[in-house]
């Protein structure tokens, strides 16, 4: 109890958790980079996706909604200036709490400047429409709001607080786990990464080499993966060494997936909540680096105001009342998986991969500037950041970085090429704007427009090893269709549905 004025404070025993200081710096800190990199992605992306003169432009979409009902801050105003000030805003206190700076002040500092990242977030994802339609926007909305309520280094970080960061690793966990077991038989008959590390959204750099281990293997990863979501989150809330260790698995299992695919920010925000559930002692257990008594070893006070323990039990009977709907959701024999049950974004459901792609069908986007298209005529191909294409090329690590374009075309043949965004991005590709043009790896024709594009359907496949031996070719493909034949800015074919 080192700093702490006992005979004031020492009835706040079951509020006060001194034991947790480590863990505090891990989840402010760890949100607070998350964040950084999630607006970034935002500052690159958002202006040629959804800007003024973007695929699905934001003026248009809040026009058709005269009574838009979700909390942003470009309700009543959008620009693309006004967005990279938001962003640039969310860079500055983001960075600054990754510092933390913030948390050396009193602990409503640090509050303040999560729930302006919140706020400032909330207001891209709630105008984000498709491109922003992943879970871990809702997740990182939650988990920056939750944080905020830990504290300053000048107060112990809040027990309460901290058990709903758990709360939040178990629906993460539990719910995808509950999604698996009721979705796809593959899940079931321990089948699912037979298929999963060549068809996932967006391979890595060692998914090839994971999908290429024997079957056996693949078999005892679906256990480890039906283990790890089903019974060890309902081990986090257990006395310690107990909830570390559950952590501990969390963390390792998280990091698997970080090392075989690409999923934005998901896997990494799941490791820094587990810390949740790491007390300094086992910290200090595993990395005698971190000190087993934090606030201690770093000179923090641990004096708890009046006001602030109000402030926090009230915000966690709200988080705690919300709770029932995703509560009842997990049970639900119709579970819902990523959804927000609140206009705030706060305590949401999630899951993930119900069902697994047997099949990778990737979409290829060529262009010409050939004056009357035919098979015969020099069609290049464009050149995705992440999206597999170049048959020979190995897959980047972008995550937790978002490459929204990529993850969308990977749904296109899932649903249908004949989307809104997709014509609008045929569109600018057949215009040569700049913008777009910036998001891809590779334009053909060096910044030129091309008199024609057309769209075909791929089924792609890992190279075994003795096909990488003998082609040098980490992918197989094989033309499928031509769901888009050649069109043109002067001859558009049109839709067709």
């Amino acid at each position: 109890m080192t700093g702490r004025n006992v005979e004031s404070v020492d009835w706040l025993w079951w509020f006060d958790a001194p034991e947790y200081g480590f863990a505090r710096q891990v989840l402010q800190r760890g949100v607070a980079a998350l964040y950084f990199v999630a607006f970034l992605s935002t500052m690159n992306q958002f202006p040629a996706l959804l800007g003024e003169r973007g695929l699905l432009p934001v003026p248009g979409f809040l026009a058709a909604f005269p009574r838009f009902r979700r909390p942003t801050l470009f309700r009543w105003r959008y620009s693309d200036g006004l967005l990279r000030g938001v962003c640039t805003a969310g860079l500055v206190v983001s960075a600054l709490l990754v510092a933390g700076l913030p948390q050396l002040g009193p602990p409503w500092v640090p509050l303040l400047a999560f729930l302006a990242l919140w706020l400032l977030y909330m207001s891209i994802v709630n105008v984000g429409q498709t491109f922003y339609g992943f879970g871990w926007e809702m997740l990182l909305l939650e988990a920056g709001f939750t944080v905020g309520f830990l504290g300053s280094n000048q107060t112990d970080p809040p027990r309460t607080i901290l058990v709903l960061v758990v709360w939040l690793v178990f629906r993460l966990e539990f719910g995808a786990g509950m999604i698996k077991i009721r979705g796809g038989r593959e899940w079931r008959d321990l089948t699912a990464l037979y298929y999963h590390h060549e068809t996932q959204p967006m391979p890595g750099p060692l998914s090839r080499q994971a999908h290429l281990l024997p079957k056996p293997l693949h078999r005892i990863e679906v256990v480890g993966n039906h283990i790890a979501q089903l019974v060890v989150p309902f081990l986090l809330f257990a006395p310690q060494p107990v909830a570390s260790v559950a952590a501990g698995v969390v963390v390792l299992t998280q990091l698997w997936l970080v090392a075989t695919g690409n999923f934005a920010w998901l896997n990494w925000m799941a490791i820094v909540l587990a810390f949740a559930a790491v007390s300094d002692p086992v910290a200090h257990a595993v990395i005698p680096a971190i000190p087993a008594d934090w606030n201690a070893a770093t000179g923090a006070r641990t004096e708890t105001p009046l006001w602030w323990l109000a402030i926090t039990l009230a915000a966690s009977i709200l988080l705690l009342v919300l709770s029932y709907w995703p509560l009842r959701n997990l049970f639900s024999r119709r579970q819902l998986m990523n959804a927000s049950f609140n206009r705030w974004q706060l305590v949401n459901a999630y899951g993930a991969f119900g069902t697994v792609t047997k099949q990778r069908i990737e979409i290829v986007v060529e262009g010409t500037l050939d004056e009357d298209p035919h098979d015969g005529s020099d069609w290049r191909e464009y050149g995705f950041k992440g999206k597999p294409g170049d048959v020979r090329r190995l897959p980047r690590q972008w995550a937790p970085y978002h490459l929204r374009l990529d993850w969308l075309m990977w749904f296109l043949p899932l649903r249908t090429v004949h989307e809104e965004w997709f014509y609008a991005f045929l569109g600018k590709l057949l215009a040569a704007d700049r913008q777009v043009l910036r998001l891809l790896r590779k334009d053909p024709f060096d910044g030129a427009a091309p008199r024609w594009v057309r769209v075909r359907s791929f089924h792609y496949r890992f190279a075994s090893r003795k096909e990488f031996r003998e082609t040098g070719n980490r992918w197989v493909r094989t033309l499928l269709s031509e769901p888009i034949p050649a069109t043109s800015l002067r001859r558009p074919k049109g839709r067709q549905r």
